[in-house]
C-alpha cells in the first residue's frame, strides 16, 4: 500500500538535519561598500594630504531653523575666493550633531553639486556607531564628497582594538582623515592606533587637537597631520612639520589664515589674530563662531538650540577686534555692529 505524501513530508522533518550558516555568512567580503566607477569628483587620499587650509564651515539658518542655502552659498565663495583649499562639511563647528542624516547628506550633496569642482568637500560622517559611520560615509561618497572626516567613538567609549576596528570600517569607504579631539569625546586617539592603521591607502591623514608635540611625533612618522588648534596652527605649520590647519577662525578672516599657512613663518601676523582667536573659544565652539557671522551681517542672526549668543558686552568686544585687524579682512561686506538680545532669534524645534 503507497504511503500517502504527507508521511514522507513528516518523516523528513523529524529526520535529524545538519545545520548550516546563512549562505551570507560564508561569503568572502560580503559587507563590500557601495563602489562607483564614475570620476567626476574621485580624488585619492593622497589629493587631500596636498591640502594646507581647510575651512570647518558655519552652517547658516532661516528664521524656522531650516538652511538658509543662499548665506551657506555665499559663506562658501567667500572661502574659494580667499584661497581655502577645502571645507569641511557638517562638522562640529557647522553643527552636524544638530542635524538629521537626511540634512547632513543633502548639504554635503549641495556643496558638491555647486562648488565640488572647485574646492574639496570633506564630509563629517563619523558617528560613535559604526554602523552609522558607515551608512552615512556610504551615502556622502555616492553624492561626490571627496574624502570623509571620522571621530572616535564618544559617550560609549569602546577600547584600543575597537578603535581599531571602528577605523578600518570607515576607511574602507574612501579617502578619510581621522579627527582626535578628546575634549569633546572624552577619549584621546593615541598614536598606537593611528599607527595601527596608518598604512591604509585610504588613510589621509589626522586632524590633531592633543598639541603641537603630537603633530611631531606623526610627521616623525611619516603621517600626515593638520593642527586642529587655531592658536598653534602657526607654530605646528612652521615649527612642528603639520601640512596645515582645519580652521574655525578662517569662517572669518580666510585671507589671513592662507597667508598664515601659505608665506613662511609670520609671528607678527600671528600675534596679531590672537585676541580674535582667544574671543572665539572663550566659550565652547561654535557660539563665538556664530554670533561673530551675525555681527558681520553674513548669516541671520538665528541660532539652533542648545546654542545661544554670546552676552551683549562680548559682542561688543568682537566690534572693537574688527575695527583693529581691519574690516577689510574679515568675510562680508557690510558693516559690523552690536546686535540687541532681540534680533537673534533661539530655535528649538526645526
Amino acid at each position: 500500500m503507497a504511503v500517502p505524501f504527507y508521511g514522507f513530508f513528516l518523516a523528513y522533518i523529524l529526520m535529524p538535519q545538519r545545520w548550516r550558516s546563512p549562505e551570507a555568512a560564508v561569503i568572502h567580503d560580503f559587507h563590500l561598500p557601495m563602489r562607483s566607477f564614475e570620476v567626476k569628483n574621485r580624488t585619492s587620499a593622497e589629493d587631500i594630504k596636498k591640502l594646507r587650509l581647510i575651512t570647518a564651515v558655519k552652517t547658516p539658518y532661516l528664521p524656522d531653523g531650516r538652511f538658509d542655502l543662499e548665506a551657506f552659498d555665499s559663506l562658501m565663495h567667500m572661502q574659494i575666493l580667499n584661497g581655502a583649499e577645502g571645507i569641511i562639511v557638517g562638522g562640529t563647528t557647522g553643527e552636524g550633531h544638530l542635524m538629521s542624516w537626511d540634512e547632513h547628506i543633502m548639504l554635503i550633496g549641495h556643496c558638491v553639486n555647486c562648488f565640488g569642482m572647485s574646492i574639496k568637500v570633506i564630509g563629517n560622517t563619523g558617528s560613535n556607531s559604526t554602523r552609522e559611520a558607515i551608512h552615512a560615509s556610504e551615502q556622502g561618497f555616492a553624492v561626490g564628497m571627496h574624502a570623509a572626516l571620522h571621530i572616535n567613538p564618544y559617550y560609549g567609549k569602546t577600547s584600543l582594538q575597537g578603535l581599531i576596528s571602528h577605523f578600518e570600517a570607515v576607511l574602507s569607504m574612501g579617502p578619510t582623515i581621522i579627527y582626535n579631539v578628546p575634549s569633546r569625546t572624552g577619549q584621546d586617539i593615541p598614536p598606537s592606533v593611528i599607527e595601527a592603521i596608518s598604512q591604509n591607502s585610504n588613510m589621509a591623514g589626522v586632524k590633531e587637537c592633543v598639541g603641537n608635540d603630537r603633530i611631531r611625533d606623526y610627521v616623525d612618522k611619516g603621517i600626515v597631520v593638520w593642527s586642529g588648534n587655531d592658536d598653534q596652527c602657526h607654530d605646528a605649520r612652521w615649527a612642528f612639520g603639520a601640512t596645515g590647519v582645519i580652521s574655525v577662525v578662517s569662517n572669518l578672516v580666510p585671507g589671513l589664515i592662507r597667508e598664515l599657512m601659505f608665506q613662511g613663518k609670520n609671528p607678527s601676523l600671528n600675534g596679531n589674530l590672537m585676541p580674535l582667536i582667544e574671543w572665539l573659544f572663550r566659550e565652547p565652539n561654535p557660539i563665538g563662531l556664530n554670533t561673530a557671522l551675525a555681527q558681520l551681517g553674513v548669516v541671520r542672526p538665528v541660532f539652533r538650540l542648545p546654542y545661544v549668543p554670546l552676552p551683549v558686552e562680548r559682542r561688543i568686544e568682537f566690534v572693537n577686534i574688527v575695527h583693529k585687524l581691519g574690516r577689510k579682512n574679515f568675510v562680508g561686506d557690510k558693516g559690523v555692529q552690536v546686535l540687541d538680545d532681540d534680533d537673534f532669534i533661539l530655535v528649538g524645534r526645526y
